[in-house]
């Protein structure tokens, strides 16, 4: 073979070879690009949540009259000019620290022990009753009932003093008309949420003329403008309402007008007080309507005046900006007045409260007369 020959033969091969391996590296990379793409076919794609559209969630506590009698006050005492309540209410303190919002009813005005302390019927209470209070964990404090203008208006500045530079939302009374109608919006987990709160009654006392801020009494149509000037602003609204009769475990008529023309505002739980007993849990529509919470802590004397309930409910807001209220119970709780310990019902025994599963099967009823399924504990 020439040397010409074997050379064309050579460079044939080289040629040839390039080609195949050229070849296998196409078809290699389109193998591959198919089961990249099959891949990603194949697999669901991750859905991507930005943090501001996720569900945000926050829970609420919501307990009843704090109405401290000379017997509470006094098993209170620790010395000539000072009290402690804190142990009168330890066994509710881990309960309320599991909560982002717990409300209570400052029924006997914390005017402060330097005007003197009083009780029924014009109450007057130490600064180391809202001290407990905010040491447990409350931070929504309603104001406004049918005692606040008790000790008349020193009392009450010396109450908005007190309250004015803690970390606690009170409602109910005010300094003025303008941070009466400058309706405060707070924020918590996310959800921005008010609260108003108003009274029906003033035992036949009356504001001081020109001042009326002192005490927001209920008029409807102020309502509606305190409602509407704040229901777009906050994702929860809730209205505290002083109303009902006295010691009935049902709820009025007067109550269920009031209740269904605030649900027609929008507001999404009514809280109610005032009668010194439990009264039913309903839904007007969507909202949560508790006609009275009974009391807290008194120095009242019948089993139904001596039991209360806390209710919790969990609030959603969904990320189309719905709120949403899930998971309400009611823990039913009882003041023993042999040191004015307040105890839930689940601690309770026959020493402390005779008969007890009995009454708790009867308020039980009461809570749900309406159909509202509420779990009792």
């Amino acid at each position: 073979m020439s040397d010409y020959l074997r050379r064309f033969l050579y460079v044939l091969i080289i040629v040839m070879a390039f080609a195949c391996f050229t070849l296998a590296g196409i078809k290699f990379y389109d193998l591959a690009e198919q089961k990249k793409q099959e891949t990603k076919i194949s697999k669901p794609a991750k859905k991507i949540i930005k943090k501001e559209e996720e569900e945000k969630k926050l829970s609420l506590l919501m307990v009843g009259d704090a109405l401290i009698h000379e017997a509470v006050y006094n098993a209170a005492k620790i010395d000539s000019n000072n009290y402690d309540f804190k142990p009168k209410i330890a066994r509710i303190r881990p309960i309320v620290q599991n909560y982002d919002l717990a409300f209570y009813n400052q029924e006997s005005i914390i005017g402060g022990k330097s005007i003197g302390l009083s009780t029924y019927p014009r109450f007057n209470s130490p600064e180391e009753v809202g001290d407990a209070f905010l040491d447990a964990g409350f931070n929504l404090v309603s104001l406004a009932n049918n005692h606040t203008l008790d000790r008349n208006e020193e009392a009450i500045v010396n109450s908005l003093n007190y309250w004015q530079d803690k970390e606690v939302y009170t409602a109910g009374s005010y300094n003025s008309f303008s941070e009466r109608d400058n309706i405060k919006i707070a924020t918590k987990n996310g959800i921005t949420y008010a609260l108003l709160a108003y009274t029906t009654g003033t035992n036949g006392l009356t504001r001081p003329s020109g001042k009326e801020y002192y005490l927001n009494v209920y008029d409807e149509e102020q309502a509606r403008r305190d409602i509407e000037s704040i229901r777009d602003k906050v994702d929860l609204l809730m209205v505290s309402m002083h109303f009902g009769n006295e010691y009935t475990l049902k709820q009025t008529p007067v109550q269920e007008e009031i209740a269904n023309y605030l649900a027609s505002l929008g507001v999404n739980i009514v809280i109610g007080h005032h009668p010194h007993v439990i009264e039913p849990i309903t839904y007007i529509n969507d909202t949560l309507v508790i006609y009275s919470l009974g009391n807290f802590i008194s120095g009242q004397r019948t089993i139904d005046q001596l039991t209360g309930m806390m209710v919790g409910v969990d609030i959603k807001k969904t990320k189309d900006n719905k709120v949403k209220l899930e998971n309400v119970t009611a823990t039913l709780i009882y003041t023993n007045t042999k040191g004015y310990e307040v105890i839930p019902y689940n601690e309770l025994d026959e020493s402390i409260l005779p008969n007890f599963n009995e009454h708790k099967e009867k308020y039980s009823e009461v809570i749900n007369s309406l159909g509202a399924n509420v779990l009792i504990k």
